[in-house]
């Protein structure tokens, strides 16, 4: 019952704050155009951002149908029905639960015109440290992997100006998407008859 209850109660009042936090706080979007130019070419990417970084991600996102890998753990199960309700489709799987079987689905996806969006570090880490299926992943698809990340501030914090860490109440949020590193487009395959 308990279960219940958070599945269906939590995932739309956790949509409504992941918003609501968007539209409080000043996002600015660093090196945006990196991504914007992949998408008007046609291209599509593999986000990537550490697993601490993922609760303001679905607002780094502004293109439309991306496909996050999400662990097949309970607490997964949550973060897929909010993530959902922000117009990202959860991938299941980790790489300690049904990986393989999420790997192939994601490179589908990928194939056929889709963002996909991971976390290298994985819930149970080590923190900062990106494991192998991302690099699988954009070498199957042939998709650029582009480093995003979240950071926050408060300017003049105190009366000295002294800045503090990211809290709700932060005036200013920015997310930074890096270069995609070594990416050309996936050339086709040659079919033979």
């Amino acid at each position: 019952m308990l279960t219940w209850l958070k599945l269906t109660c939590l995932p739309p009042i956790g949509a409504w704050l992941i918003r609501t936090l968007g539209v409080l706080i000043s996002i600015r979007y660093e090196r945006a155009e990196i991504v914007e130019n992949l998408h008007r070419e046609g291209h599509r990417v593999v986000f990537a951002f550490w697993h601490n970084r993922q609760l303001l991600m679905p607002l780094a996102y502004r293109g439309g149908g991306a496909y996050a890998l999400i662990s097949q753990h309970r607490d997964g199960e949550l973060i897929a029905r909010i993530a959902e309700r922000l117009g990202i489709r959860a991938v299941r799987g980790s790489s300690t639960r049904g990986g393989a079987a999420a790997l192939r689905e994601l490179i589908r996806a990928g194939r056929s015109g889709a963002d996909l969006a991971v976390t290298p570090d994985g819930p149970k880490g080590p923190r900062y440290v990106a494991k192998l299926g991302v690099v699988q992943l954009a070498k199957a698809t042939g998709l650029p992997i582009v480093p995003v990340t979240f950071s926050c501030s408060k300017k003049k914090s105190s009366r000295a100006g002294i800045g503090s860490k990211c809290r709700f109440r932060s005036d200013e949020g920015s997310f930074d998407g890096g270069s995609p590193s070594g990416w050309r487009p996936m050339q086709p395959t040659p079919t033979w008859k």
